[in-house]
């Protein structure tokens, strides 16, 4: 089964950008050019062009067909990318390095790319007449929009990682870590692995690592951007899953699994704990093959003395500094975040949304009733680290992570290479 696009927001959407240059030309510091508002496009009215990866959950096009219809002299036209996260980041880079003022107005952004362009001055920033009213949605969603003070992009749809759990054999959800590991003599009991995530050597790595030191109260980087992992915090998250591992409540198989390797552990009934995304919901329980169709339990994620920190997932959009028309494409990203555009999102893609009285939405909950559990994850969430050089900070969360978990180089010895390689790609730009 192909897995669709709004199944994997948070770790496929960067997965191959580790690849990718982090911060090499471009204009630096966000902002547009001196000059009037109508030289650089504040007042422009017309027709615009909206860039995201594929839409396999058609939720895209209905939308621009009903703005359309309202703004016939505004009409957007969807230029629809891969839904290759690389191969998206690619695009963008080319078109803006390139000026382009013509075809390229507003992007759908991944959460990890909005510092680096907007590092690199291709945002314009939501700002004075440009400003985005974000009163009534998710802080975690603004704040991981929002660059060195200043938002850059509006929250489109968020994610949050799940604590998905076997309730006939563990009635009541574990709400730390250490509780959830003592659980795992249950799963001993009746020949089952404990507790996986997504653990192979890619983007899915850092989002639980991150997550396992943010929860023992860590964090990779601090207020300023700087590594902060020679810490106790970091240790303790981190020592977590290295011991889980070693001592075998992580099974050994679980060092190679991606979002859709661990779903499918957990739903043939292999697993007792499972982290993933709130996707695995609608599969879990629908799909005629799966065992624990009518076992399934949902909570936030254990912490260390409750809900833990999950990586916060989504995208964003935002304006290209180089078009023409920002008036007519602050509209249209203010149309994406309606309550009846997000709803929208939520029912037809199961993207979830960023306002934050939805996930209270009687009508909503009943269609979805992962959302409660979802706005818990939400709310605690922790943007992945906020940096215009997140590829170079990334693979140094996977390299060092996945040396720990192994076992093949102590705990310690991880972070203090983690912290080096971070510092080594932020002078080295």
């Amino acid at each position: 089964m192909k897995t669709p696009t709004f199944l994997l927001p948070v770790a496929t959407a960067g997965v191959l950008v580790l690849t990718l240059s982090a911060c090499g030309g471009g204009g630096g510091g966000g902002g547009t050019s001196a000059g009037s508002d109508a030289e650089n496009g504040l007042d422009g009215r017309g027709p615009i062009t909206y860039v995201q990866g594929k839409d396999n959950s058609n939720v895209v096009r209905p939308l621009i067909e009903k703005w359309n219809a309202a703004h016939p002299d505004q009409k957007v036209t969807f230029k629809e990318q891969t839904d290759q996260a690389d191969q998206q980041h690619d695009d963008l880079v080319q078109h803006l390095q390139a000026k382009d003022s013509t075809s390229y107005d507003v992007m759908s952004v991944d959460l990890v790319w909005t510092a680096e362009f907007a590092a690199k001055g291709w945002l314009q920033p939501l700002k004075d007449k440009m400003a985005v009213d974000t009163s009534a949605m998710l802080k975690p969603t603004v704040d991981g929009a929002t660059y060195k003070g200043i938002l850059y992009a509006a929250p489109q749809s968020s994610d949050g990682g799940i604590l998905y759990y076997r309730k006939d054999l563990v009635p009541t959800a574990p709400k730390t870590w250490d509780e959830m590991m003592g659980m795992c003599s249950i799963a001993k009991a009746n020949n089952i692995g404990c507790y996986a995530g997504q653990f192979s050597k890619y983007e899915g790595l850092t989002v639980n690592a991150s997550e396992a030191i943010n929860s023992a109260g860590g964090s990779v980087l601090d207020k300023d951007g700087k590594p902060s992992l020679n810490t106790d915090a970091a240790k303790a998250g981190l020592g977590n899953l290295a011991k889980a591992y070693a001592d075998g409540n992580i099974p050994k198989e679980a060092i190679t699994y991606k979002e859709e390797e661990s779903r499918q552990a957990f739903q043939s009934g292999k697993l007792l704990f499972l982290r993933n995304w709130p996707y695995v919901y609608n599969l879990a329980t629908t799909e005629g093959s799966s065992a624990v169709k009518d076992k399934l339990g949902m909570a936030a994620l254990p912490g260390k003395d409750g809900p833990g920190a999950s990586s916060l997932g989504g995208h964003n959009t935002a304006v290209s500094v180089y078009s023409k028309n920002k008036a007519t494409a602050l509209d249209f990203i203010k149309f994406l975040t309606t309550d009846e555009t997000q709803k929208f999102f939520a029912t037809q893609g199961s993207l979830a949304p960023v306002l934050g009285a939805l996930y209270d939405d009687k009508d909503l909950v009943a269609k979805l009733p992962y959302l409660p559990v979802l706005k818990t994850s939400i709310e605690n969430a922790v943007p992945r680290p906020v940096t215009p050089f997140y590829p170079a900070v990334t693979k140094a969360i996977q390299e060092n992570a996945y040396s720990a978990i192994k076992g093949e180089k102590p705990v310690d010895a991880a972070l203090s290479d983690m912290q080096k390689s971070i510092e080594s790609a932020s002078a080295g730009q």
